[in-house]
């Protein structure tokens, strides 16, 4: 049975490690594979009345076609701001706009932009990993103060050590898993 002081540790851990993995979800949702999605525009930032707007609160983005997104913006007067702020922000998009709404034609990725694009992923899944890896680091230090500080069990301490590296592989693995079904999405043609 693990004391509560270290359970809350482990916790904390927990919620660190599940923070991570949400991390590398959002990220890979930014990350364009073969087909259209309007998270591919959530980073677009507009200069709006002077201060810098996420696209989304200035406009509807859909993707009606699997190679389309199309932006309908709720105020015609940001159409030309919206279309130059999706140009620099270095997507490699060319939008359209024909005065009542802007339509992006996804290219086909080339052999060579999937490669970056996987390699770029795994860059992110990475980042995630080493996220939860140091979150482990931190957690097994705290147990260790936690011990002496409390003269709690030896025993209690290895074992709070192990459930936190079993919460650490299972969370790699979700990362992993993440990475491969991205990169399973990127290659695919």
């Amino acid at each position: 049975m693990i004391p509560e002081d270290l359970q809350l540790i482990i916790d904390s851990a927990k919620d660190s490690m599940n923070e991570a993995v949400a991390f590398a979800k959002k990220e890979f949702s930014h990350i364009r594979a073969g087909k259209a999605s309007p998270a591919l525009l959530d980073n677009v930032k507009v200069s709006y009345y002077g201060s810098q707007t996420p696209l989304n609160q200035l406009a509807n983005v859909s993707a009606p076609e699997a190679r389309l997104l199309t932006v309908q913006p709720y105020d015609k007067s940001v159409l030309e701001d919206i279309e130059k702020a999706i140009m620099a922000a270095g997507l490699g998009l060319n939008p359209s706009n024909d005065g009542n709404i802007i339509r992006i034609p996804l290219p086909i990725l080339s052999e060579e932009r999937r490669v970056e694009l996987v390699k770029h992923a795994k860059e992110v899944a990475e980042k995630a990993r080493i996220s939860i890896r140091n979150t482990r680091r931190d957690a097994n230090d705290e147990i260790k103060k936690t011990v002496e500080s409390e003269s709690l069990p030896e025993d209690s301490r290895f074992e709070a050590e192990e459930e936190v590296q079993s919460y650490t592989d299972t969370y790699i693995e979700k990362v992993d898993k993440l990475l491969e079904k991205k990169e399973e999405e990127i290659m695919t043609v």
